[in-house]
């Protein structure tokens, strides 16, 4: 084993335990949140910040096998940072628009400030 080998197996290591413990994290707060509202911000946060911490544990890694920058593993984080917070945005509304239909009490729809029939 050679020491260069081990100067990045830790790192590597440490960015996988944390994103492990991102995903407990994530699954802690799924558990303990009360409502369908407050449920979605945990697993969102922790599982974008895992992957983010993956990708930098496997760039690390496949970089020093190959002696060459191996930098493609970022377009999976990428691309979660930019779908992650779109679902949420999504599943947000559908939730609310549920409530709506039940007849719960949720806050007014906010108006967009057009009126209809103009252009």
């Amino acid at each position: 084993m050679n020491a260069l080998s081990l100067w990045i197996e830790i790192p590597v290591a440490l960015l996988l335990v944390a994103a492990s413990l991102l995903a407990l994290c994530g699954a802690i707060g799924l558990l303990r949140m009360k409502d369908f509202f407050q449920r979605m911000h945990p697993p969102a946060l922790a599982s974008t910040l895992g992957a983010w911490c993956v990708a930098l544990a496997s760039i690390l890694y496949f970089s020093t096998l190959k002696s060459e920058p191996v930098l493609h593993a970022w377009l999976i984080p990428i691309l979660l940072s930019i779908t992650v917070p779109v679902t949420t945005l999504l599943l947000a509304r559908t939730g609310l628009f549920r409530k709506r239909m039940a007849g719960d009490d949720v806050p007014a729809e906010v108006s967009s400030g057009r009126t209809e029939g103009k252009g």
